[in-house]
This record gives structure tokens, sequence and C-alpha cells, in this order.
């Protein structure tokens, strides 16, 4: 697994998530996802904690275009989908849920998903704030 997630990297996971970190690939409706996935082995099975999706397509030109991209995505009723509006830092965007998701710029966004009782809403906001691109190379001084 790479650190980068689709020229991004991930500054803040809460505590306590933690266990296998997988990397996906997907695309849906014209958006492609770039995704990790914290999950852990319980007795039932595996539970995913927390997932980060980088989403890059055209039709993501707004904060409003992202939130009805997500509800049409996870078949909920734009509408009727409890958000809230948050500022960490310089970031803004919208949480509810067990989601928290912002428009990094015109076409590109992050989302973050959680079980609410396993990772809080500020904690959902602080990780949604803190993916950033990838800084780029510094420049070699000129000896």
């Amino acid at each position: 697994m790479s650190e980068d997630l689709g020229g991004f990297v991930i500054g803040y996971v809460p505590a306590g998530v933690d266990g296998e970190v997988s990397d996906f690939a997907s695309e849906w409706e014209g958006v492609r996802f770039r995704t990790r996935v914290w999950e852990r082995q319980v007795a039932e099975g595996w539970r995913v904690d927390l997932r980060v999706h980088v989403l890059r397509g055209s039709r993501l030109g707004t904060l409003d275009a992202l939130r009805e991209f997500l509800a049409d995505y996870h078949e909920r009723d734009a509408a009727a989908w409890p958000l809230t509006e948050f500022t960490e830092g310089d970031v803004t965007g919208l949480v509810g849920g067990g989601e928290a998701f912002r428009l990094v710029e015109p076409g590109v966004a992050i989302d973050v998903r959680a079980e609410p009782e396993r990772v809080p809403e500020s904690e959902l906001r602080a990780v949604a704030a803190g993916v950033r691109p990838v800084a780029a190379a510094p420049e070699l001084a000129a000896d």
C-alpha cells in the first residue's frame, strides 16, 4: 500500500482505527474513486472502521453537486439527508450520519465514512480536513 491515495495523503486517523489497511480503485457514474479502508477482524468476520475516498469527476463541480452525487451513490434522499456544514481550519464541508465530505476544487472531492458509534462526528471532520494534496517535491538548490 502506498501512502499516496490518488494524489493525496491522509494526515489524521483517529485513535483506535487500526487493523488491515487496503487501497482500492473503482468508478461509478463517471466518477473515479481511490479508496483506503481500515478493517479489523471481529467474531462475525470483518468490520470496516474507516473509509477515505478521493473522488474525481467533472460532475463534482460544487459542494451541492457532490452532495447530490453521494446521495445517489448511497441511494439516499438528498433532501432528507441531515447534514451540517463544518469548518476545520481552512476546510469547509458537510457532515452527518457517519460521513464527512468536502470539495477540494471543482472535480475533486474527499469523502470519509465510518460507523458513528465507532468514530464520532468531530473525528470525521478532522479526518476529512486532514486529507491534503501530496506536496510537490522541493526544488534542488543550485550550487
